[in-house]
């Protein structure tokens, strides 16, 4: 099977079609990873054109004998749009529904090796507030909720966040033995099969201090017993971490993954450390599925300020991480 991606182009109100402009020019440093673009053709053709992009487009419905390197593909997504970048709320929702649902049955078909989606604007597309977010969303569609996590990967270090996208006063309830074993084993799983070694995971806990380990504490009632569990499963597991040291200490202790309670715990000090380097990862899914790990960027649309890095480094992911299924 050849290494082929689909590559969803999100929302469309965003700078996604600059990254993926960015991307396409830097395409013979992909070598034989081949990739296409699952979206609305008319609707990324204006807007590339509005950019003063202008390279070889190709419509598709089908991925068959296609040439990926001489055109950029893009299975067409229908989509009711006046102004490029101004889709209105009410058709980009369905649009962005369709693009996974089509990526989907690429991915059951084994047509693409993984999936890729760029950015979305979650406060539009999960108005019904039925998800947090694109990974419960697509642990909903195959079954599987409760052991995917959100995975941000570098390859110097990688986090978890237990909680993703809640409110902090919601996370003490949100959070539970159970849970904590189940993502930690799909991470501990993850990087065994996908990489090919046992990750070094430290866990951190959700208290300043860890609150000093008082009875009545998440660390003494959650946490501690979810590591002993994972322990007893061989999980090369340590912790709690008190979170405010965390990081500092990282390279020194060797940790291949820290997991966090809560989103910004884990992944506002990453990001102070490797800003674009890193990609998105829904872990316990399967089928790889990644995205670049930054926002829709409503406020440099059209101004060429956008970063591809995170993009390319998601295509790179594809090239050296075990794919087979």
């Amino acid at each position: 099977m050849k290494k082929i991606v689909g590559i969803i182009s999100g929302e469309p109100n965003s700078i996604n079609s600059e990254i993926i402009a960015k991307t396409w020019k830097r395409k013979e440093k992909f070598g034989q990873l081949n990739f296409f673009i699952i979206g609305n053709f008319n609707l990324l053709k204006k807007q590339f054109k509005s950019m003063g992009y202008n390279f070889n487009l190709k419509k598709i419905d089908g991925i068959k004998n296609q040439n990926f390197k001489k055109n950029l593909l893009i299975y067409d997504v229908p989509l009711n749009f006046k102004k490029p970048f101004m889709v209105s709320t009410k058709y980009k929702k369905q649009y962005i529904k369709e693009s996974f649902k089509l990526a989907l049955r690429l991915l059951e078909r084994k047509k693409i090796i993984g999936l890729i989606n760029c950015a979305i604007n979650k406060k539009d597309f999960f108005s019904e507030k039925n998800f947090s977010g694109i990974t419960e969303f697509l642990a909903k569609k195959k079954g599987m909720l409760g052991s995917e996590c959100m995975l941000i990967y570098n390859k110097a270090l990688s986090v978890s966040p237990i909680t993703t996208h809640i409110k902090l006063k919601s996370v003490s309830k949100n959070i539970s033995i159970k849970k904590i074993v189940l993502k930690t084993l799909s991470i501990n799983n993850f990087f065994k099969y996908r990489f090919r070694f046992k990750p070094k995971i430290g866990i951190l806990g959700l208290n300043p201090h860890n609150d000093e380990f008082r009875m009545d504490s998440e660390e003494k009632k959650i946490i501690i017993p979810a590591i002993n569990s994972l322990r007893k499963k061989r999980v090369s597991v340590h912790g709690p971490i008190s979170p405010d040291t965390a990081f500092l200490e990282y390279k020194k202790k060797g940790f291949d993954v820290l997991i966090g309670m809560y989103h910004d715990q884990v992944l506002s000090p990453f990001k102070a450390l490797f800003k674009f380097d890193a990609i998105n990862v829904t872990v316990g899914l399967p089928f790889l599925r990644i995205s670049p790990d930054h926002g829709v960027g409503l406020e440099i649309i059209k101004k060429n300020k956008s970063n591809p890095q995170s993009l390319i480094n998601c295509l790179n992911f594809f090239k050296k991480v075990n794919v087979k299924t």
